[in-house]
């Protein structure tokens, strides 16, 4: 579902990401980890398609981002940690301008259970500049997920969510690879998505100090029993100390 080869991506003197290659394939939920400016959200941005690789390349569902940016952004959504809505919208109506964007028939049924699930039904004629943070985020993930996107990526999705939505989003993102999305989920809050991850590539300085299933991050470090956020910290201090900011 993703492909990224030798992705590049640099402002002014600031290398942000250097050479990174990465796949994600249909059914798999990649862990993003790595600390502030590891060159996570450079990365998603640019699969997303808002910033154009400075190098290398990066396909989506088949798709090339740069040559085919029309083809790969239909087949994909993308949920910042900031969600840019529109002020003056209701829930209902960003719901209906995202089917119209998408060209989507027939999706009132799909909205329907996308409100019930994230707990909007009583703001469904609610304008977006009313909404709380977390209901802002709702609404964000129910327009992503309408047109039932091949590839998902979650930029800190969990930011302003309580409890009970957390556990709602996590059990969709695991639901929709099921269904043979390939999703990738970047958050500091490791504790929270190591459950449902099935993969980890974890960033430092713009490089990957590790890309691989779930099973053998923990099997590396099985002898000493380190908890997995112990193994991220470990595996992210052992990263080059080369030359690159981000």
């Amino acid at each position: 579902m993703i492909v990224v080869e030798d992705f590049h991506k640099i402002y002014g003197s600031t290398v942000a990401v250097a050479g990174l290659s990465f796949q994600v394939e249909p059914g798999q939920v990649l862990g993003l980890v790595g600390h502030n400016g590891a060159g996570k959200t450079s990365t998603l941005k640019a699969l997303a398609g808002i910033i154009p690789p400075t190098r290398g390349s990066l396909a989506v569902a088949g798709h090339d981002v740069v040559s085919q940016p029309i083809a790969a952004k239909a087949r994909l959504a993308y949920i910042p940690d900031d969600p840019q809505l529109f002020d003056n919208l209701t829930v209902d109506e960003h719901l209906q301008f995202t089917a119209a964007a998408y060209r989507l028939e027939n999706h009132e049924d799909c909205a329907d259970e996308l409100v019930e699930q994230f707990e909007l039904t009583e703001k469904r004629h609610t304008p977006a500049e009313a909404l709380s943070r977390g209901m802002r985020q709702k609404l964000a993930i129910c327009c992503a997920y309408l047109h039932r996107p091949a590839v998902i990526l979650f930029d800190e999705p969990l930011t302003g969510l309580d409890p009970w939505a957390i556990r709602k989003l996590k059990e969709s993102i695991v639901h929709r690879a099921g269904q043979g999305s390939g999703v990738v989920v970047s958050s500091h809050l490791l504790a929270m998505v190591d459950d449902i991850c099935t993969d980890f590539l974890i960033l430092e300085r713009g490089q990957a100090t590790f890309d691989g299933p779930r099973e053998e991050l923990l099997s590396s470090y099985a002898h000493d029993e380190a908890t997995l956020e112990e193994i991220f910290f470990r595996v992210s201090e052992a990263a080059p100390l080369a030359a690159v900011e981000g």
